[in-house]
């Protein structure tokens, strides 16, 4: 699947178009073709670029190669074999401490007291796309604001 908003987007931004704006790019991790349009979608519309990873090894290796370039990680649980959702998100917080992440789940929602990471969010299965967009955009102004309150 080709993502043409991979890349951070870019608009201008003023009447003279002087400066930009760039989406905060989110990583998405999902393995269920249908699930990934949808949240895709959501995300997009929402205002986000997403990168896409259908399996942890994928996500592992994008939160390695460009760890700088996301804002949030959005992710299911269950990835089929390998790791699973909570192993990337622990991963994602070794390299980004605040990393704001969103678990999606159909059934593993219960386990998130015990197995997610410290301010993070479930977002159980079905949703509404307006579920999931606010979960992360609450996270990342959350973030935001604690970097803002910490440096002064």
């Amino acid at each position: 699947m080709t993502n043409h908003r991979a890349q951070i987007a870019q608009e201008p931004v003023g009447l003279l178009g002087v400066s930009s704006v760039e989406e905060p790019v989110l990583l998405l991790v999902e393995d269920d073709p249908l699930v990934l349009l949808v949240a895709q979608e959501a995300l997009e519309t929402g205002g986000y670029a997403v990168v896409v990873a259908t399996n942890a090894a994928e996500a592992i290796s994008a939160l390695n190669d460009r760890t700088d370039q996301f804002a949030g990680l959005v992710t299911d649980v269950r990835l089929g074999d390998g790791p699973d959702g909570w192993e990337v998100a622990r991963h994602a917080r070794e390299l980004l401490t605040d990393l704001p992440i969103v678990y999606m789940t159909g059934d593993s929602a219960a386990d998130w007291p015990v197995h997610g990471v410290p301010n993070s969010a479930v977002v159980p299965n079905p949703y509404a796309s307006t579920q999931l967009v606010t979960a992360i955009s609450t996270l990342i102004t959350n973030a935001a604001t604690n970097r803002t309150s910490a440096a002064t």
